[in-house]
């Protein structure tokens, strides 16, 4: 009997293959930069405002002593308290704005993936909605968690009674991110693979989230590799990006102001499009696990054609 085939040991035949259709990582760079460009415009007319009314000088940031790093986190402390009523008062309309753009986009974006990906699907653009409102919600609570723990971190370890313990605020800081990043990629797999399955299997979206929890050891198994490993590719892409952005740092004399943003806009740009790319690998895993899991022979055929 042939070995049991590992999730990863596909996944570069996936790639390939959603690397020779460049249309589906196309649609799903279109539907972010639709939905992120705009915001991003917003973020820098409301920055722009707050700064306007507040001036960086005024705040004291113009003062910032380099030299010392404990002087300098209480400057930027003043600072925050400063700037924080302009910054919540813009945040109390424009996260729920976001969020709210995010979910109708992605939910048409990715349901125009899906029917690339597979022609005979039905789309249904309100049900995917729902799925990634719920997506979000979930991504929502991890970083109110993870934010949560930090602040535990720093109250318990850098506190104005003693010496601030500096190793264990960073120990506790970088063990904590990394649990946090090992439980999404083990709990996010269930709301990723639920359109799927509501799709696939013409489920209801309730009936689809409840699906996707009980798919068989088998299968869960796999879907939770393809996310760990999606994981770590996404900070692989980071680090190359920071690496990118870093290297022509001891030329900027010679190069110049203007051809360093060129780059650090090359490096976000590429970091941008190859995340999307394994945004839309990641469904082609999914959608091959299910059929080789859960798929009938029809539509089987048709998801690998």
């Amino acid at each position: 009997m042939a070995a049991p085939l590992r999730g990863t040991q596909s996944l570069v035949d996936q790639m390939a293959w959603v690397f020779s259709r460049p249309s589906l990582t196309a649609i799903e760079i279109a539907w972010r930069w639709v939905f992120g460009v705009p915001v991003l415009l917003v973020c820098w007319i409301q920055s722009r405002q707050i700064l306007e009314a507040l001036p960086p000088d005024a705040a004291g940031l113009g003062n910032l002593d380099p030299q010392n790093p404990w002087v300098a986190v209480v400057q930027l402390t003043d600072a925050w308290d400063l700037y924080q009523p302009h910054l919540m008062g813009v945040l109390r309309w424009l996260l729920p704005v976001a969020a709210l753009g995010w979910v109708i986009f992605s939910g048409l974006g990715r349901s125009l993936v899906m029917k690339r990906l597979e022609p005979r699907l039905r789309l249904r653009p309100l049900e995917m909605i729902a799925m990634q409102a719920a997506f979000l919600a979930l991504l929502a609570g991890a970083c109110w968690g993870w934010f949560r723990s930090i602040q535990w971190v720093a109250a318990t370890h850098i506190t104005p009674d003693g010496e601030p313990d500096l190793v264990g605020y960073a120990a506790w800081t970088i063990f904590l991110t990394l649990v946090f990043f090992t439980l999404w990629a083990l709990i996010s797999w269930a709301l990723s693979i639920a359109p799927l399955v509501m799709l696939l299997e013409e489920r209801s979206a309730l009936s689809s989230l409840g699906r996707s929890l009980r798919l068989g050891r088998a299968f869960t198994g796999k879907l939770v590799e393809i996310n760990l490993v999606m994981g770590i590719v996404n900070l692989a892409l980071v680090v190359l990006a920071m690496v990118l952005s870093a290297a022509p740092l001891p030329f900027s004399d010679q190069l110049g102001l203007g051809a360093m943003h060129a780059i650090y806009a090359v490096a976000t740009v590429f970091y941008l499009v190859a995340s999307d790319y394994f945004q839309v690998v990641r469904l082609k895993s999914f959608a091959e696990f299910w059929k080789t899991y859960r798929g009938m022979p029809s539509t089987a055929a048709a998801i690998s054609s």
